[in-house]
């Protein structure tokens, strides 16, 4: 594939639900080409997140390094657009190095507005936010979420009534503009074109019963790892609370209610092990929107081998 300026450097793009072995292919990818990982992880971006992450250890980092991990504080937000800006600088810098960038992870969302970009929307306003925030406090994000319906139904529909930064966002676009943000989306035109010849591989077992299996096997080792104190540390930190993004993430939600005696250990575990189920079947319905996807099983022995002969052949 070409362009005006000649051959299109490639890239590959390694989409799957998580544990459907992402991780484990793409580090046997590094080790037999010239790739090098950007996560597409909307989890592991924030430091001191690592177990309920299943962020890469040290020794696994030193064989392939991860670019866009470690990257904010969990008390920062960050967003689509800037994942979009950082993984595009990312991108140019392993492309000018001689070597192929291998983005992975399981954040759909990442992938689809890398791939189509986002809607020229109003910059946030400080002011704003803190008005919506302080009523929030007041009324709950329920109500707020019922408020977003009233002028959104569509954006609202597709969003929890606790998803405080989304509603707030939802609400912020509209204040500003006049206008629902599910317009904004709707009147959104086309991004321009990535300058890569893109290869999208998506990985997931054809039966879900076994990414069930592995979920709960996983979730398993992330407690026996010590989920509970690495949560119970983050809680420790007072600028630190449940609505934060970081801390609504799947695994970290169910401890912190857990550390807040909503329930028991016991209960907590299945309430992780059920969250990270759901976030799976998410992410596979994301998955499905992605039409130029290879779909390979994660689990099959030689995959990384075939793929790269595959890869190479094209």
């Amino acid at each position: 594939m070409t362009d005006a300026n000649g051959p299109l450097s490639p890239a590959i793009l390694l989409m799957g639900p998580t544990a459907s072995g992402k991780t484990k292919l793409a580090i046997e990818l590094v080790e037999r080409g010239p790739f090098e990982i950007i996560s597409v992880d909307s989890g592991m971006v924030y430091r001191d997140m690592n177990i309920g992450t299943a962020k890469p250890d040290a020794a696994t980092l030193a064989r392939a390094p991860h670019r866009l991990i470690d990257i904010i504080d969990p008390g920062e937000r960050y967003s689509a657009a800037q994942f979009r800006a950082d993984a595009l600088r990312e991108m140019a810098a392993i492309t000018a190095a001689g070597r192929i960038p291998l983005l992975v992870g399981g954040t759909m969302l990442y992938f689809r507005v890398l791939l189509e970009g986002l809607a020229n929307m109003p910059d946030a306003d400080p002011a704003l936010r803190a008005q919506l925030d302080a009523e929030a406090a007041l009324r709950g994000w329920p109500a707020m979420h019922a408020r977003l319906a009233a002028v959104d139904p569509v954006t609202a529909a597709r969003l929890k009534p606790n998803d405080s930064q989304r509603l707030q966002r939802a609400l912020e676009v509209y204040e500003l503009t006049g206008k629902p943000l599910s317009q904004w989306h709707a009147e959104q035109a086309p991004a321009e074109a990535l300058p890569y010849r893109l290869t999208q591989i998506a990985v997931a077992p054809p039966q879900r019963s076994v990414l069930h299996e592995r979920i709960e096997r996983r979730f398993d080792e992330m407690l026996a790892q010590g989920l509970v104190a690495e949560v119970a540390g983050l809680k420790a930190r007072p600028e630190l609370h449940a609505d934060l993004p970081s801390m609504r993430a799947v695994g970290y939600a169910q401890v912190w209610a857990y550390l807040d005696g909503e329930y028991d250990a016991a209960e907590m575990r299945l309430r992780g092990i059920y969250a990270t189920r759901q976030l799976a079947k998410r992410q596979h319905t994301w998955l499905r929107r992605f039409e130029a996807a290879q779909w390979h099983d994660g689990g099959q022995d030689g995959l990384a081998d075939r793929l790269l002969l595959d890869w190479q052949r094209s």
